[in-house]
C-alpha cells in the first residue's frame, strides 16, 4: 500500500495499483497478464522490511506503468500473442515513451488523449528552440501545424457527416 493516484478512485488514496493487459471483444474481457506497480518509495534500504513482509522479490523494483505494459506486451509477443489493435486510456496516451514503444513494436493502437494535447501532421519538421540558460532545456517542437486534439476530432466529425460515412450499426 502507498498513497498514490488511483484512476478507480479518481483521486490520491492509500492503495495498490496493478497494470494489466486484457483481450477484449464487444461482449467479454479476459486478463492475459498483470503486474503490481511498485511506487518508488518501495525501493531502497528504508523499504527492505516492508518488501520482505510482502514477499516482494529483490529482483522487482519500481518501473513506470507504461514500461510494465510494454514488458507484458513483449512477453506475450514472444509466445505468439499480438493484439490486432491495442487500446489504452489517457494515462498511456499522453506518454510519448509509451507511444514510441508501440510504434517500435509495429503495434496498431488507439489511445485516449486529453483535448488539450497537441497533434501535428507526419510531415511536420521539429525545431529545437535555443536554450536561454535558465530552467530546463526546451524540448523540440513543431513550429507550425500544431492543433489541439479536440480540433482534430471536430474536423473528423464534420468530415464524417459531409462524406456520408455511417455507423455499421445503422
Amino acid at each position: 500500500m502507498a498513497r498514490q493516484y488511483s484512476g478507480t478512485l479518481g483521486k490520491v488514496g492509500n492503495c495498490q495499483i496493478g497494470v494489466s493487459v486484457h483481450a477484449a471483444s464487444d461482449t467479454a474481457s479476459c486478463p492475459l497478464s498483470r503486474r503490481l506497480f511498485l511506487p518508488a518509495a518501495w525501493d531502497g534500504p528504508q523499504a527492505a522490511a516492508r518488501r520482505a513482509a510482502c514477499r516482494i522479490p529483490d529482483s522487482e523494483h519500481h518501473r513506470p506503468k507504461w514500461q510494465l505494459a510494454l514488458e507484458m506486451l513483449d512477453e506475450m509477443s514472444a509466445i505468439g500473442l499480438r493484439p490486432a489493435a491495442l487500446v489504452a486510456d489517457a494515462g498511456y496516451g499522453a506518454n510519448a515513451d509509451f507511444r514510441h514503444g508501440l510504434e517500435d513494436r509495429a503495434l496498431a493502437y488507439v489511445l485516449q488523449v486529453k483535448g488539450e494535447m497537441t497533434a501535428h501532421g507526419e510531415d511536420a519538421e521539429p525545431h529545437q528552440p535555443a536554450y536561454s540558460g535558465l530552467g530546463p532545456r526546451p524540448l523540440p517542437r513543431a513550429r507550425e501545424g500544431r492543433y489541439p486534439a479536440r480540433e482534430f476530432v471536430a474536423v473528423l466529425g464534420a468530415l464524417r457527416m459531409w462524406s456520408g460515412w455511417s455507423d455499421p450499426d445503422t
